[in-house]
């Protein structure tokens, strides 16, 4: 009987991680597919440029949002009104077709008692976002992260974004936006300040014209 060898496993990056020489050779084969050659000089480089654009748009698989908003602060002179932060410019990716989703978030919060810097709400919007997403389960991610850390009365979220998964292939109708939100606590079930928080981000579908 012939002895089996063992088979080779390339050394991975981390845990089940590909090497980066690995992601190269994959960039090299989907750039032979489509029908050009990774060898010319214009695309030579392409295969580690890619690589390194895909450490950057997919950081956040390496981050901790939760980690981000334990860092709190109590003096608040007792202030439980609501912190809205809006306008927070997300770009993330389509997890079905690998292709940028850009939008806006807005984000808030009622506090109890313990309030968390503003910058921390932008990072958390910026971590879920550099993973490959869908719109629905980015917006739910966000909310829930700020509940389950803060313990505030309430979370609001919504996500207006625009899909080039939709704009620039497929049915490829561009100018359309999508909205989702995600109400907690106070916000669904109080309607007057679920109110006010719409009221203050203004017409979701008209604050995407400036991106």
């Amino acid at each position: 009987m012939t002895e089996q060898k063992p088979i080779s496993v390339p050394a991975a990056a981390g845990a089940g991680r590909p090497s980066r020489a690995e992601a190269e050779e994959a960039v090299r084969v989907l750039l032979r597919w489509a029908g050009d050659d990774p060898a010319r000089e214009g695309l030579v480089d392409t295969p580690s440029r890619v690589a390194r654009a895909y450490e950057e748009f997919f950081s956040g698989y390496h981050e901790d949002p939760e980690e981000i908003l334990r860092r709190t602060f109590a003096e608040t002179d007792g202030y439980d009104e609501m912190v809205l932060l809006r306008d927070i410019r997300l770009e993330s990716h389509c997890e079905h077709h690998v292709v940028p989703i850009i939008g806006k978030a807005h984000v808030a919060y009622m506090p109890d008692k313990r309030v968390v810097g503003i910058s921390k709400l932008a990072r958390v919007v910026e971590i879920y976002s550099r993973r490959l997403q869908i719109q629905e389960k980015l917006t739910a991610q966000i909310a829930n992260a700020i509940q389950d850390v803060l313990h505030p009365r309430g979370v609001a979220v919504v996500i207006e974004a625009a899909h080039q998964c939709m704009t620039t292939r497929g049915i490829r109708k561009p100018g359309v936006t999508m909205v989702t939100s995600r109400m907690l606590g106070t916000f669904r079930s109080d309607p007057s300040t679920r109110r006010e928080f719409m009221a203050l981000i203004g017409n979701p579908s008209s604050s995407l014209s400036n991106i």
